[in-house]
Formats: structure tokens, C-alpha cells, sequence
């Protein structure tokens, strides 16, 4: 069996073809789909991939949320289908309410765009089995909008109940509350963070280093029973 997963392109997306090479190295076959399609392919899973979504001239990730394809993402997450939404992409989850809270403007108002170092708090989503918890990784960021932001309700929320899956280390780079690098949904197939782990699934771009791999080698172990 060939796991199959698709790669959204919304108009700004920058990082799709990041995203289907680094499915690809994982030893799964990437399925580009496009925003206006409802048809998902058949697909296995979904990667919402970063960029500048419809040049984020709303906040970012509103006008992609009402995209055709994701009324078909939205349907299939609930009914249990994997999706990853990376920087844009985690932007997007939130405005479809798959995942709860906000992204609102770095809090220093500044682009920003350097290697980051976090810690993996959990493995048992679909997309973060290959991982070790308490791992110290390294994945690049890139993002204007990066501030995660939620009431003192769904902060508590998610952490007595273990959805927040990484953490900013040694720096927070945009002011989120209590320096969530990414979350999951209840059901661990919905998982959005910030950082760009395609950008660090080969030795010779990003970090230098494959700490992004395990996302896509985490899911292909999910879909295949390995």
C-alpha cells in the first residue's frame, strides 16, 4: 500500500512543493490539490502547507477557510482523516474551528525567520509518533502572524488534556501564550503548528539537519500499520 497525501495550493501558498518533497523522501506519494477542487482524491491524509494564503490580506488564513477544498478538509478531519497545517496553514485550521484559539501579529511587529528550537510534549497524534517525548528538535520558522492566542479556559484545557504538542525553547519568537509552538484537536488527527518541518528533512537545506522528517514519516507509519 502507497499512502497518499495531498497538498493544498491556495493562491500565495509558497511552501506546497516543500511539502509534496518532503512526503515524497517519506516514502509517500504526494497528491497536489487544488483550492476551488472539492474532491480530495481519495486521499489519506492532508497537508494545509505555509505562504501568504490570498496575501493574508484579511487576517491570515480567513478568506482560505472558505476555500470549496475545505469544506471537504473540514467534513473528513471530523470524521477522522489526518490533517497537518503548517504556519499559513495552522493559521487556516484555526479559522475553519478544526483547532481552537487564534494567530494574531508577532508581538514585536517584526517578520521573522530563523532556526527554532522546540520541544516535542506529544507523540500520540497521527502526525508525531516517530517522535520521543520531551525530544529537543529543530525546525525553521518563518511568519508574521505567529502569535497563538486563546481565553484561560482553552489554554488550561489544552494542556490538562495534552494537545499542546510543541513548545518554543530558549526564545518565544512572537509572544504566544505560554510558548505553543502547536496544537491538536481531541481526536490527535488534527495537528497545526507554526514552524516549517519540510523545510528540515534533508542535511543539505533549513537547519542542516532531518528534524522535520518524523512528521511525515510519523503519519506514513498511521496510514500503512507500520
Amino acid at each position: 500500500m502507497t499512502a497518499r497525501i495531498g497538498v493544498v495550493t491556495f493562491p500565495g501558498s509558497l511552501d506546497d512543493r516543500d511539502t509534496q518533497r518532503a512526503i515524497r523522501l517519506a516514502g509517500a506519494e504526494p497528491v497536489a490539490l487544488w483550492h476551488k477542487d472539492k474532491d480530495l482524491g481519495q486521499v489519506d491524509a492532508v497537508v494545509l502547507p505555509g505562504g501568504f494564503s490570498y496575501g493574508d490580506y484579511l487576517r491570515a488564513g480567513a478568506i482560505s477557510r472558505f476555500s470549496p477544498v475545505m469544506e471537504s478538509v473540514i467534513e473528513q478531519a471530523k470524521a477522522g482523516l489526518p490533517v497537518l497545517g503548517i504556519c499559513n496553514g495552522f493559521q487556516v485550521l484555526t479559522e475553519a474551528h478544526l483547532l481552537p484559539g487564534a494567530m494574531l501579529g508577532n508581538d514585536h511587529l517584526h517578520f521573522i525567520c530563523r532556526d527554532q528550537k522546540l520541544r516535542v510534549e506529544q507523540t500520540g497524534t497521527a502526525w508525531t509518533g516517530d517522535f520521543i517525548a520531551g525530544q529537543e528538535i529543530h525546525i525553521p520558522l518563518k511568519n508574521m502572524d505567529g502569535r497563538y492566542v486563546a481565553d484561560a479556559y482553552t489554554l488550561d484545557q489544552l494542556e490538562a488534556e495534552g494537545r499542546v504538542v510543541f513548545r518554543y525553547l530558549d526564545v518565544n519568537p512572537n509572544g504566544s501564550l505560554r510558548d505553543i509552538a502547536g496544537i491538536t484537536n481531541e481526536a490527535g488527527n488534527v495537528v497545526g503548528l507554526m514552524p516549517h518541518p519540510e523545510h528540515a528533512v534533508e542535511p543539505l537545506i533549513g537547519t542542516g539537519r532531518t528534524d522535520g522528517l518524523p512528521f511525515f514519516t510519523s503519519i506514513l507509519k498511521k496510514l500503512v500499520g507500520a
